[in-house]
């Protein structure tokens, strides 16, 4: 088709710097003004899906979005080379990195943080109505410093940022991910101010448009205005090749998009509410497995949730468990947006349909808190320091939540990451908050990549918590096993062997022994009958026992004295330390007696008892007084935060009043058919 040489095809040459226009773009940009008596008008004409499909109900559930059949295409060849094309299936197959659905919506408000660069003060997250078919849409609005039209054309193509290294996106892949997880299609309208010269650029990412059309490569129509100076509310249009090119674009915008006409178009841009911003409304929004939204707009008008599917872990949950921020923030937005960022930029606010975001401290809800610094190393050298809060979640010890929330350049990315499992209670109600800087998330910031820095983080998390629980267990009512010390015994003392027993002999004997014994010649035993009896006098076996109830602990060093000693056991007298010992041990048994005769008072445990009931009455009343004053402030506090949120609820809702009613006034002027166009419908309204 030669009118589709102006859309912008989201591939591109590996030499290239640019972003690529199909057809010839001339040198100079050509401005035709916007004729404000006729407007552009187009009906969506009735398509049939490709492969023959006639109903969308497998169309809106994203998860069997990409399972349809196409013509196959071959490669289109540019100057000789093959060109690489993308098809529309990429899409879809590039938002499955988002699992989950309010992560898809994170990333389109870290575009707007990364903005506070450029002067963006807020973002408004709200629930639309799409103009053609009552459905509603997801609605992004945003104060930044807009895009010009080469950078919208980068922002729909793939890989393009230019972002620094601080922002939290890097990647140019976010926006595309996650506008096709939560809806089939997207319309972006964006105001940029650059050398006092004010464009308007309208982009359109249809998967619904590429689908249903059966193309087998990514296209985006675009359209560009100029606001002319000097006459507020007038635009011209921006022709970048050809004026049918721009009619091209501009009538697949209207048959797509939720706009039918121009002007419809063109109004959208009066209510950003500040001369530069973006506008993103993504339309045709997924169905879950039941054939519902899955996103949840009627059950807190000031919310958007996640259905909860009525999971079997969730039912069972109890209802403390349930209030808690770590559930919460599975299915809320509100709860989730609170915590996303560990710190806001100074005058920044979120507002998400019509009602301030609170930004919320998790290290306000601890109990005992501590600062603990880690220094990871990287490549053998330090980089950084890490200090991480750890403490008791106020709830504790009713409540089992546990684990980290750690995040990355101030953006959340693991929110209450159990690092401690233990069939135990050790580590319960433990949780902490760190920024790890150190390593890379993964694409969809839900996680971090699993290198060793990761791996060396979860171990020195898991250290943290059960140093922290032995410490501080028993503060919030546990008990804690106190350490055994290891007892530790004395060696043994040596020991002596008696010698056996020698038959006493005549005084006149002297202590000399004979070289041999005084046998009779046919008495005399021999080796082979020395075990036998003999006749008229028997030999006694000897043997050699250790006596384990000798006192002495020294060893004789010399001969003499083991001499002495036996000689006095052959004498019949006793060892002197035997001796020693055993009268130490009857003056022992002696005093013993006479203690245990002693008659002593027992004592007064009555009296023990009663007194520490009076002191323990003193102190039960004592923290029933401070408790009393903690309840009195809490209930103060949150009546000044109820109050606080009141006034902030009607001043939103008043602003969006007179937004919707300056809107309505603007629509019935238009469609009453005078004709006067945008700058005298303003001007009037």
């Amino acid at each position: 088709m030669g009118g589709e040489d102006n859309m912008i095809d989201l591939t591109s040459d590996d030499d290239d710097d640019e972003v690529e226009i199909i057809g010839s773009i001339s040198s100079f940009v050509k401005i035709e003004p916007v004729d404000k008596n006729t407007h552009v008008k187009v009906e969506p004409a009735p398509v049939q899906c490709s492969g023959g499909e006639t109903s969308d109900s497998s169309f809106r559930h994203f998860w069997r979005a990409g399972d349809y059949e196409t013509s196959s295409f071959g490669m289109s060849v540019q100057g000789g080379m093959d060109h690489v094309r993308v098809h529309p299936k990429f899409l879809h197959s590039n938002a499955t990195s988002h699992k989950w659905a309010l992560g898809a919506i994170a990333e389109l408000l870290d575009n707007a943080i990364d903005e506070a660069n450029n002067g963006a003060t807020f973002i408004k997250i709200d629930k639309v109505t799409n103009f053609r078919d009552g459905s509603p849409g997801l609605l992004f609005l945003d104060n930044g410093g807009g895009m010009s039209p080469e950078k919208i054309r980068q922002c729909m193509s793939f890989g393009y940022s230019q972002k620094c290294a601080n922002a939290i996106g890097q990647y140019g892949n976010g926006f595309k991910t996650s506008t096709m997880r939560l809806g089939a299609d997207v319309i972006v309208l964006t105001r940029c101010v650059r050398d006092s010269v004010t464009t308007q650029s309208v982009g359109l990412l249809s998967y619904t448009f590429l689908r249903k059309t059966g193309r087998g490569d990514i296209l985006v129509p675009m359209v560009d205005y100029e606001r002319v100076s000097g006459s507020p509310g007038h635009v011209s249009r921006v022709i970048r090749s050809t004026t049918e090119d721009f009619e091209m674009n501009l009538n697949t915008i209207l048959q797509w998009s939720p706009f039918s006409t121009e002007a419809q178009v063109l109004a959208q841009f009066e209510d950003m509410e500040s001369p530069h911003g973006t506008k993103v409304i993504i339309y045709n929004l997924w169905l879950n497995d039941d054939g519902v939204l899955e996103l949840d707009f009627d059950t807190d008008p000031h919310d958007i949730k996640l259905r909860e599917n009525g999971a079997k872990s969730d039912a069972r949950a109890k209802e403390l468990h349930k209030k808690h921020l770590s559930y919460q923030l599975r299915y809320s937005l509100r709860a989730y947006a609170s915590i996303l960022y560990l710190r806001l930029p100074s005058g920044f606010r979120i507002t998400l349909r019509g009602k301030l975001v609170v930004h919320h401290k998790i290290d306000d809800d601890l109990k005992f808190p501590e600062y603990i610094m880690y220094k990871p190393q990287v490549d053998g050298i330090t980089s950084g320091e890490v200090v991480t809060c750890i403490g008791f979640t106020k709830e504790a010890p009713l409540l089992n939540v546990h684990g980290f929330c750690v995040y990355h350049k101030n953006r959340l990315i693991m929110p209450f990451w159990n690092v401690f499992h233990d069939n135990s209670s050790r580590g319960r109600g433990v949780i902490g908050i760190l920024e790890a800087n150190f390593i890379e998330p993964a694409h969809d910031k839900q996680d971090f990549e699993k290198t060793c820095l990761l791996l060396r983080l979860e171990n020195r998390l898991k250290q943290m918590t059960l140093e922290y629980w032995n410490t501080n267990a028993s503060r919030i009512g546990y008990q804690t096993k106190p350490k055994q010390k290891r007892i530790t015994y004395p060696a043994p003392p040596r020991l002596l062997r008696r010698p056996e027993p020698v038959p006493e002999e005549p005084d006149n004997v002297s202590d000399e022994r004979p070289s041999e014994q005084p046998y009779p010649d046919e008495e005399r035993p021999t080796i082979s009958n020395a075990n036998e009896e003999t006749p008229g006098r028997s030999l006694r076996k000897r043997t050699r026992t250790v006596d384990y109830t000798e006192c002495s602990t020294e060893v004789p060093e010399e001969r003499e004295r083991e001499g002495a000693e036996r000689a006095e056991r052959v004498a019949g007298k006793r060892c002197p330390k035997c001796t020693e010992l055993e009268s130490k041990n009857k003056e022992y048994e002696r005093e013993l007696a006479a203690k245990s005769s002693e008659t002593k008072e027992p004592p007064d445990y009555a009296k023990q008892l009663e007194e520490l009931e009076l002191k323990s009455s003193s102190l039960e009343k004592k923290c029933q007084a401070l408790e009393r004053e903690k309840t009195e402030a809490e209930s103060r506090c949150m009546e000044l935060q109820v109050q606080n949120f009141a006034h902030l609820e009607k001043v939103s809702a008043l602003e969006n009043e007179l937004l919707r009613t300056k809107n309505k006034y603007i629509m019935l002027l238009m469609t009453s058919g005078e004709g006067r166009g945008v700058a005298a419908v303003k001007q009037e309204a």
